[in-house]
C-alpha cells in the first residue's frame, strides 16, 4: 500500500494543470490537498503505524484552543491571549520518550521542528511534557476561520495529519458554517472526531449541546464523542481548573493507555483518508483529460493555420507567380529577345562561336537573376510567416485559455519572428548553393561541351532555379506575354535551355531533386514559425497521459483495499488504511 500510495502522489504531481478552464481552480485546490496529505500524514503514517497517536486540536476562532491545550496537558505550552488571531505556529506537546517520532522524516515533513516560540508558520515547535500520557501527542493548530489565510491553510493541513480531531467550539461560534466544512469532509473520510464545546455558561449547556448533537447527527457524525467544558477562571498560570476538562483528560488518557483502541482510531482514519483520495482522483483526473483536450485543440488550431500556409507557399514556388517584376525582368535580359535561344537551334558548324558571342555579358545578368530569385524567395516566404502568425494569433485569442497562453509570450506572435528574414536568407543562399553543385555535378560528364562551356555553372544553375519556380505551370507553357517574335515566356526558356545543354531525362531529375531541396528548407522556416505557438503549449507541461496514470494509480490502491478487505474476512483484522 505505501509504494502504492507513492505512486498515486507521483501521478499527482506530475497532473499539471497549468490552463485556466472554468473550475480548474478547484481542481487544483484539490490535487493540492490530496499531494500534501500523502506527504504529510498517508504515507509517513503507514510506514510507522506504532507511532503515538496525533490529536490536532483545531477549530473556531476564539473557541479557547489555546487555553484548552494548556489544560489538558496541566502547564502552559502553547500561547493564548485576547489578540486575533493567536496561534501563528503550530505546537506539539509528546511525551518525552515519543520524541524520536516526531523527527523531520515523520509526519508534517514540510514543518521545521523548533524547540522555542516562534511565530513562523513554516516552523513546527515540539515541546516534551511527562504530563502526556506516552502514545499519544496534541498538536495546538491554528484557527480554521483565522482572518489570515496562510492560518486557515496550514490550520486544514494540520487537519489533515490528524489521526483524531479535537473540534473545539463553543456556544457563540458552534454553529458557524466554516468549521462545519471541515466537519463534513471529517465525515466523508469516515475521520475519528470528538466535539469539544467550550467557554459555555452553565444555563446555555443543556440547549447548546442538544442542538449541537442533533447537527452532528444530521451530518453523519452521531457516533462522535462530545464533551462539554464548562465555562470557568483562567488561574494565573493560564489553565482552567483541573476538573473543568477531566472528562477530556481522561478519555485522551484511555485511548492512549489502550493499545488496540489507539490502533483502531489510526486504522480507522487511515483507511476513510485513502478511500476519500481514491474517490477525489477521478475529479482531477477529468481535469486532466480536459486540460489535455484543450492543449490538444490548441495545437490544432496552429498546425490548421501553418499547415495551410506551408502548402500555399510550397505551390507558390512552383506554380511561376515568383517568376514576375524584378526576377522576370532579369530573366528576360538572360534570355534576350530570341536570340539565346535561337542559338541552342543552330545545327550548322561554328556553333561555339555562335554561342559566346550570344552569351557575352550573360554571366553578369546571371548573377542578377540570382540575385531576383533570392529576393523573390525571401518575399513570398515572409508573406506567408506574417499572414500564417496573424491567423494563428487570432485563433487563440478567441479562446480564453489560449489568450491566457499569448499573454505570457515572449515577443510580439501577431507578426513573424523578427530574424525570419535573415533565416530565409541563409536558407535560399543555401539552396542556390545546392543547385549550383547539382549543375557542377551532373554537368561534369558535358564539361567539354560548347554549350555547356558557353553557359557555364552560373548560367545554367540560374535556369535551373526558374525552371523549378515555373515547374508547376506546365512544361513548355509559353507567358502570357510572350513577344510576338519568339521570345521565351519563363516555363518554356529555361526547359530548353536546360534540355538542349543536359539533356531532357536529366533536367527531369534535376528539377525534382532541386525542387525537394527548396520545399525542405522553407518547410523548416514554416516550422521554425509554428513552433513559437506550439511551445507556449509545452512550455505548460501537459503530461500526455496523466489522466490515465491518475486513474491507474487510484486503481491499484483500491485494488490492495479490496483484496485486504477480502483477507480481513478471513483473519477478522483490519489491516491499516484498508478500513472500508
Amino acid at each position: 500500500m505505501v509504494t502504492a500510495l507513492v505512486r498515486l502522489r507521483q501521478s499527482l504531481v506530475a497532473a499539471a494543470l497549468p490552463l485556466d478552464l472554468p473550475d480548474v481552480e478547484e481542481a487544483r485546490a484539490s490535487r493540492g490537498e490530496m499531494v500534501d496529505q500523502l506527504e504529510d500524514y498517508l504515507i509517513p503514517r503507514l510506514m510507522t503505524l506504532e507511532a503515538p497517536l496525533l490529536a490536532v486540536v483545531g477549530g473556531s476562532t476564539g473557541a479557547g484552543k489555546s487555553t484548552l491545550v494548556n489544560s489538558l496537558v496541566g502547564e502552559r505550552v502553547t500561547t493564548s491571549g485576547v489578540l486575533r488571531p493567536t496561534t501563528r505556529s503550530p505546537v506539539l506537546v509528546h511525551h518525552p520518550d515519543d520524541a524520536h517520532w516526531f523527527g523531520q522524516d515523520r509526519l508534517l515533513p514540510g514543518l521545521v521542528r523548533v524547540d522555542h516560540t516562534t511565530d513562523d508558520p513554516d516552523s513546527l515547535q515540539l515541546v516534551a511534557s511527562a504530563s502526556v500520557p506516552q502514545g499519544l501527542a496534541i498538536l495546538d493548530a491554528p484557527d480554521v476561520d483565522s482572518v489570515e489565510e496562510r492560518n486557515r491553510l496550514l490550520a486544514a493541513e494540520l487537519m489533515a495529519a490528524a489521526d483524531l480531531w479535537l473540534f473545539v467550539t463553543s456556544a457563540a461560534r458552534y454553529a458557524d458554517q466554516v468549521p462545519w466544512e471541515f466537519l463534513r469532509r471529517a465525515a466523508e473520510r469516515t475521520t475519528a472526531v470528538a466535539i469539544i464545546l467550550d467557554r459555555t455558561p452553565d444555563e446555555a449547556v443543556q440547549t447548546v449541546a442538544t442542538h449541537l448533537a442533533r447537527m452532528l447527527a444530521s451530518r453523519g457524525l452521531k457516533d462522535s464523542p462530545l464533551f462539554v467544558v464548562a465555562e470557568g477562571t483562567v488561574g494565573d498560570d493560564g489553565l482552567l481548573p483541573a476538573h473543568h476538562v477531566a472528562d477530556v483528560r481522561s478519555w485522551l488518557e484511555s485511548l492512549a493507555d489502550d493499545v488496540d483502541a489507539r490502533t483502531e482510531v489510526v486504522r480507522r482514519t487511515l483507511g476513510g483518508a485513502v478511500r476519500a483520495i481514491t474517490h477525489r482522483i477521478h475529479a482531477v483526473a477529468d481535469a486532466c483529460a480536459a486540460q489535455g483536450g484543450v492543449a490538444l485543440a490548441l495545437q490544432d488550431d496552429v498546425d490548421a493555420v501553418y499547415d495551410d500556409a506551408t502548402a500555399a507557399l510550397t505551390a507558390a514556388l512552383g506554380d511561376g507567380s515568383l517568376v514576375r517584376g524584378d526576377l522576370q525582368a532579369r530573366w528576360e535580359e538572360f534570355v534576350g529577345s530570341g536570340d539565346l535561344l535561337r542559338s541552342l537551334d543552330t545545327r550548322v558548324g561554328g556553333l561555339r562561336e555562335r554561342l559566346v558571342n550570344t552569351i557575352k555579358g550573360k554571366p553578369q545578368q546571371a548573377e542578377r537573376v540570382t540575385v531576383a530569385v533570392d529576393a523573390a524567395l525571401q518575399t513570398v516566404v515572409l508573406e506567408h510567416a506574417e499572414s500564417a502568425a496573424t491567423r494563428a494569433h487570432a485563433a487563440w485569442s478567441a479562446q480564453p485559455h489560449g489568450a491566457a497562453l499569448l499573454a505570457g509570450a515572449p515577443g510580439d506572435l501577431t507578426r513573424a519572428s523578427r530574424d525570419l528574414r535573415r533565416r530565409a536568407e541563409r536558407a535560399v543562399r543555401e539552396w542556390q548553393d545546392d543547385v549550383n553543385d547539382l549543375v557542377r555535378r551532373e554537368g561534369a560528364d558535358r564539361r567539354t561541351s560548347a554549350r555547356f562551356l558557353a553557359f557555364g555553372v552560373g548560367g545554367l544553375s540560374v535556369a535551373l532555379m526558374v525552371e523549378v519556380l515555373t515547374s508547376d505551370a506546365g512544361a513548355g507553357a509559353a507567358d502570357a506575354g510572350a513577344a510576338s517574335e519568339g521570345t521565351a515566356g519563363p516555363a518554356s526558356a529555361s526547359r530548353r535551355l536546360l534540355d538542349a545543354v543536359l539533356g531532357h531525362d536529366d533536367v527531369d531529375t534535376l528539377v525534382e531533386r532541386a525542387r525537394r531541396g527548396l520545399d525542405r528548407l522553407v518547410g523548416a522556416l514554416m516550422q521554425t514559425e509554428r513552433t513559437r505557438y506550439l511551445s507556449l503549449v509545452e512550455a505548460v507541461v501537459l503530461e500526455p497521459a496523466a489522466a490515465e496514470k491518475l486513474r491507474g494509480a487510484a486503481r491499484r490502491v483500491d485494488d490492495l483495499r479490496y483484496q485486504a478487505s477480502q483477507e480481513d474476512a478471513v483473519t477478522g483484522e483490519n489491516p491499516p488504511g484498508m478500513t472500508s
